[in-house]
């Protein structure tokens, strides 16, 4: 994990100096973003909170000029939305690899 985020343009949300969620972005600074690792510490859900963390994200002057995003989640399909995220267009033209 210290590899990952070492490696990534990460994103912190706090409320009175404890940290209350997390985000990071893989990217290459012009052409692709991957939003990755999102929480927010459930009793702070449903408060707006998951929404400034993204808006930061999405306002990040190192990432105006992004092509292309993506992430997955499994539960928050109505927050990313509010920011221009659609299911896959193609979902046939994705592949993965996953190792064990």
């Amino acid at each position: 994990m210290e590899l990952s985020i070492g490696n990534s343009l990460c994103f912190g949300l706090y409320f009175n100096n404890q940290q209350i969620g997390f985000a990071r972005v893989v990217t290459d600074y012009a052409v692709f973003a991957w939003i990755l690792d999102v929480f927010v510490l459930k009793e702070y859900r449903g408060k707006g909170y998951g929404k400034m963390l993204i808006n930061e994200i999405m306002t990040h002057h190192k990432l105006q000029n992004i092509h292309r995003w993506g992430l997955g989640t499994e539960d928050a399909h109505g927050l990313y939305e509010q920011f221009g995220f659609n299911k896959l267009t193609k979902p046939d033209s994705f592949m993965e690899k996953t190792n064990s």
